[in-house]
């Protein structure tokens, strides 16, 4: 195909076709309009379910190819999407991860992976994207995502990588900065806005272009709001995303920060912050303290060895080190975006897994002003365009070589003189560009310049006003500061100003350990090189270095990989649909390569294959090789194709594979085993046919017979149950009679017997009546005379008591009157002691016999009042651990004393118990059980007591790296704690996830969160653990339980009082039945079939305090405590 065919074939684009399908790589148009291809499933689904030939060329043409290839045939695969800016690069990788996400399987993980890799497009957009001159969402950083896939095709993971930091402070005319600025500004809530410290005004904030501030047809308000849920679903947490916007609102404000000159004393200049409100809101939004911040705008700070020299910094310095602040932040944070999804998204699994890498990157760049950013990235584009030649026009025509085809080679443009002249690390304008920025003296953008003219004068792709190739020209519009280079597509002025800074791209040290001190998390993780105690004092690598190096490392990853290519082409630079500028797609096609390609294609041929897979797939179509070819696999392709009788010229035999050289052979071919197979299918339904009559017929044969046996059956036990039937009722009768006869016989013998038995029986009772009534009357006479004789010997003791009470009450009045007056005497103060004599002497010849009593009564009484109002003053504090109680003042209130320290005692415990919320009450009901289960048993429980029980130790509800555990576990969780699971072969131990709900006991993995083992409650039978000071323990399972197949579990944990408490309790509660703990220091473990003993020693250890697990022999588990 000539240039005019290439031009015609495109020009069917105002037609609303597309896309076009070479053999070799893909050509893709971009309209300047949403293509609705993407959302039609229907398309997606024919393409899913399509042959492979023939076929309708499309953007999913390629991408099937590429995953089956992935598939099928297990060899990784890179899709390379290329063109200039504006192209619609961008949209065609959307439309190939659209296709990848259609074809793969289903279910909820797979579904999930699908979505993050679908939305980290949003995010990525949103901060690396944004409007040029030449493309309303142009990539401006450079995008590959290699997805990960296991054996079926599902995909598992994906990895997805230079940003133009210039674009944050200075952006060309016409055009503006990232989109995520203009997204949070028109997009966010108020709210938001005055936490962040933002205005919606545009025209508020330096760093924002305002003649192109609103984009035609682009809604940011929607795109923020579609930004934000793409990074929840990728795995954001929403303290993530608070913290990512706080940043970007801070790059926002810092270009409103502005400097005044101001002179020292000493003539030095040295500049100041206008207003320090911008200054202040930064710090509070970064938690950084707000004169170390100022410090680090207004002096450098130079380390060597062992000198610090600290230098003002004039207004333009500030500036710069502003801008750079500026720049590294919003750099550093796209880094920090990148590999954070990479986190979520990244394969969880360790198995073996094919890739499929995706290139979207930034397109070649030819604006009215280019400088060192249009450089790199037209480098970059260099080095795609190279491994495309290399890897198709190249290897091409080399394989037709390889396979001894007559072929006559095609000569092509190779650019690899172009990436030398940039890359080369002796004279390499990028090497030239780091010697200039790391030598000594002055150095300008003008000295650069002047070693380009000297070093590469004589090169025929540079061009200067001083180099050799441009002294003969008449061009005079190339500028005496800048460089021009003959680049694959086209010639590219570019602005040598600015190429020394950006490449050196210098953040001030003061400013690293500033950002370093914020209180924001964040921050504080992108400038680690500011710590104090880990000052480098060696120079960072230049911007063009790593650049280089990442191209390099780009290259290497895209040639380990099988390569498909979408080569895009743009109709025309106004950005508007349905106009076609034939001058500008005829120089796409000329530079891409695509003349070259097809000449290649053309005079080659079209398809080739190996012998292997060609005869197993149209094996069917000669009888020869069908079903089964014994020979070699060349020599059934060669029978095939002469039974098929095509011309010769139309294939040809290479050493290793087939050569077809019209596609319409290859058209036939499959048309040919279409039919073929049509009528293998319909062989194989008459076959299948005919097998499912005869298997009809045969049971229905099979099921006659047994009918008609079991037919037969049934007549023959319906007689035998008649006759018998019959027999059993005579029989019956028969019985019956003679058994009634017996019985007649039997009733009349036993009537006779219970007739004399009945006669004596009246005659012995009457005789028994009349004695027991003789009985009565001499009992009746006895009686009343011992009444008569118990009365008078009552009211003659009573009277002998009555005395004696009376002489008793006085002999004890006296006694106590005595014995008070010798007490008072003793104890009571000499006032109350001249009051009661002076009582006893006025008032003697009043006493009556029971003042003795009175006078006891009274003084007890005042002693009992005196006692209590002392109490009252000395009571000691409510704490229950106070044993403190006042002293006992008298003898005989020890009784009392003690039962009110009782009293007061349980009184104050129970205001202490008021006190407790459920929860506490709870924790001391544990803490309680754990006290009655362990308490002088385990040697480690008394550590235990200062310890809260907690419980939930991960927090798997919080922990997206749990989520898979959390939603397979529909139960309260009670314990969730890492232990240790102990290997029943060799004693080693695993880090196991223990899992107590109320009706289970789980076991996870700790890394991917599978879960392993669960054991309902009902089959733990019971606990064994030594009485050391050790955290082994083993679970011993119910025989014959399906839990119990592998035997009981033997753990090592930091919490196991604790465990075993909880697992008591709860156990408890769910069965009503006590879980046995058994405290030995050896104890049986049922491993599979065998019990092994499990015998705790002491022993000195080589890791310290530690416990260690060895296996002795098959029966013996030893396990050595310190």
């Amino acid at each position: 195909m000539d240039l005019e065919g290439w031009v015609g074939l495109f020009k069917e684009f105002e037609g609303n076709k597309r896309w076009y399908l070479g053999f070799l790589s893909k050509v893709y148009q971009w309209p300047f309009k949403e293509p609705v291809v993407t959302a039609d499933k229907h398309v997606i689904m024919s393409w899913i379910l399509r042959t492979s030939f023939p076929f309708i060329p499309c953007s999913f043409a390629l991408s099937d190819e590429a995953y089956r290839s992935l598939r099928d045939q297990d060899k990784d695969q890179c899709i390379l999407i290329t063109g200039e800016s504006g192209a619609g690069k961008t949209e065609a990788s959307k439309l190939v991860m659209s296709y990848v996400a259609a074809v793969c399987g289903k279910g909820a993980e797979v579904n999930q992976v699908k979505e993050q890799l679908l939305q980290s497009n949003p995010v990525l957009e949103a901060f690396g994207n944004a409007k040029t001159v030449r493309n309303d969402n142009s990539s401006r950083f450079g995008k590959y995502m290699d997805i990960e896939f296991d054996f079926k095709g599902d995909p598992l993971g994906g990895v997805i990588n230079l940003l133009e930091k210039s674009r944050v402070v200075k952006q060309p005319r016409g055009e503006r900065n990232f989109h995520v600025f203009y997204q949070l500004l028109s997009g966010a809530s108020e709210e938001l806005l005055n936490k962040l410290k933002l205005e919606r005004d545009f025209s508020r904030y330096n760093y924002l272009s305002l003649d192109s501030a609103k984009v035609n047809g682009v809604d940011d308000a929607a795109n923020f709001r579609t930004v934000r849920n793409a990074m929840q679903i990728v795995g954001f947490m929403d303290h993530e995303a608070e913290s990512v916007l706080e940043v970007v609102a801070a790059v926002l404000k810092l270009g409103n920060i502005e400097f005044k000159p101001e002179s020292r004393v000493n003539g030095l200049d040295e500049s100041k912050i206008k207003d320090k409100n911008e200054l202040k809101e930064i710090c509070e939004l970064t938690g950084i303290d707000q004169s170390v911040l100022e410090r680090a705008f207004s002096f450098r700070t130079v380390e060597a060895k062992q000198e610090k020299v600290s230098t003002t910094l004039n207004v333009a310095q500030a500036y710069y080190a502003r801008d750079a602040l500026a720049k590294n932040l919003y750099s550093r944070l796209f880094s920090w975006l990148v590999n954070r999804i990479n986190e979520s998204i990244k394969a969880q699994t360790k198995v073996r897994k094919k890739v499929m890498g995706v290139l979207d990157i930034y397109g070649f760049e030819i604006f009215e002003d280019n400088s060192f950013e249009q450089f790199i990235i037209n480098y970059c584009n260099e080095k795609l365009q190279q491994i495309f030649i290399e890897l198709t026009l190249k290897e091409e025509q080399e394989e037709y070589i390889r396979e001894d085809i007559e072929w006559t080679h095609i000569d092509y443009f190779n650019n690899a003189i172009i990436c030398d002249l940039i890359e080369n690390n002796t004279n390499g304008i990028l090497a030239m560009l780091d010697e200039e920025c790391l030598r000594p003296g002055t150095v300008t953008d003008e000295t650069f310049l002047e070693k380009l003219n000297q070093v590469c004068a004589t090169h025929q792709h540079f061009e200067s006003r001083m180099s050799k190739c441009s002294r003969f020209l008449n061009d005079t519009s190339l500028p005496h500061s800048c460089f021009r280079i003959q680049h694959y597509a086209g010639k590219v002025l570019y602005q040598v100003e600015g190429f020394v800074d950006k490449n050196n791209d210098l953040l001030y040290r003061d400013l690293s350990q500033a950002m370093w001190k914020a209180g924001h998390t964040l921050i504080k993780s992108l400038f680690p090189e500011g710590n104090p105690a880990k000052i480098n004092l060696k120079r960072p690598p230049t911007a063009g270095s790593q650049f280089k190096a990442s191209v390099a490392t780009l290259m290497k990853n895209l040639q380990t990989k099988n390569p498909n290519y979408i080569r895009c082409i743009k109709p025309n630079d106004k950005k508007a649909a349905h106009i076609f500028n034939e001058a500008l797609v005829c120089h796409q096609i000329r530079y891409l390569g695509l003349l070259e390609n097809v000449r290649v294609r053309r005079a080659g041929y079209a398809f080739r294959q190996a012998y292997e897979p060609c005869l197993e797939r149209y094996k069917m179509l000669c009888k020869q090789t069908w079903p089964h070819w014994k020979g070699p696999a060349r020599a059934g392709v060669e029978v095939l194709f002469n039974e098929l009788e095509f011309p010769v010229e139309e294939y040809s035999f290479g050493r290793s594979k087939i050569f077809i050289r019209n596609p319409r052979t290859l058209f036939k071919l499959e048309d040919l085993r279409k039919q073929r197979l049509e009528d293998l299918a319909t062989l194989i339904q008459k076959i299948y046919r005919g097998w499912k009559c005869r298997t009809h017929f045969l049971l229905m044969r099979k099921s006659q017979i047994v009918i008609a046996a079991w037919s037969r059956r049934y007549a023959q036990q319906k007689r035998y149950q008649q006759i018998k039937s019959s027999t059993l009722l005579i029989q019956s009768y028969i019985r019956g009679w003679k058994a009634r006869k017996i019985l007649r016989e039997l009733k009349h013998q036993k009537r006779c017997k219970e007739a004399a038995t009945t006669i004596a029986a009246y005659w012995h009772g009457t005789q028994a009546r009349r004695e027991l009534s003789r009985l009565k009357e001499a009992a009746r006479n006895k009686h009343a005379i011992a009444v008569i004789w118990a009365y008078w010997l009552g009211s003659k003791a009573r009277r002998e008591l009555k005395r004696l009470k009376e002489e008793a009450r006085r002999k004890h009045a006296v006694a106590v009157i005595w014995a008070y007056w010798l007490g008072l005497k003793l104890h009571i103060n000499s006032v109350f002691c001249c009051f009661f004599l002076k009582v006893r002497r006025e008032y003697r010849k009043y006493f009556r016999a029971n003042a003795g009593k009175k006078i006891y009564e009274f003084t007890l009484q005042r002693i009992v009042q005196k006692y209590f109002l002392e109490m009252k003053n000395k009571m000691p504090s409510l704490s229950p651990i106070d044993k403190n109680w006042p002293p006992r003042p008298y003898l005989f209130l020890d009784s009392t004393h003690k039962e009110l320290k009782r009293i007061f005692h349980l009184w104050r415990c129970k205001k202490y118990r008021d006190q407790f919320t459920d929860q506490q009450k709870l924790i001391y009901e544990e803490k309680l059980e754990a006290s009655e289960l362990f308490k002088d048993k385990k040697a480690l429980y008394p550590s235990s007591v200062g310890q809260p029980f907690q419980g939930a130790y991960l927090e798997i509800n919080k922990n997206p790296k749990y989520k898979k555990l959390k939603d397979a576990i529909e139960e309260k969780i009670i314990i969730a704690e890492i232990v240790n699971k102990i290997n029943r072969a060799n004693g080693k131990s695993t880090s196991r996830i223990f899992l107590l709900t109320n009706n289970n006991l789980l076991l996870a993995d700790q890394k991917s969160g599978q879960i392993k083992s669960e054991v309902p409650l009902v089959d733990v039978t019971k606990v064994s653990m030594s009485s050391q000071n050790d955290g082994f323990f083993a679970i011993h399972l119910k025989e014959g339980s399906e839990a119990a197949s592998k035997g009981d579990f033997l753990f090592s944990s930091d919490h196991l009082i604790e465990m075993a408490t909880k697992l008591y309790r709860t156990t408890l509660s769910q069965t009503k039945q006590k879980l046995n703990i058994e405290i030995s220091d050896e104890f049986l473990v049922q491993f599979r079939q065998d019990k092994v003993c499990v015998k705790f020693i002491q022993g000195n250890q080589k890791n310290g305090s530690v416990p260690t697990c060895k296996r002795k022999n098959n029966r013996l588990l030893e396990v050595a405590v310190p």
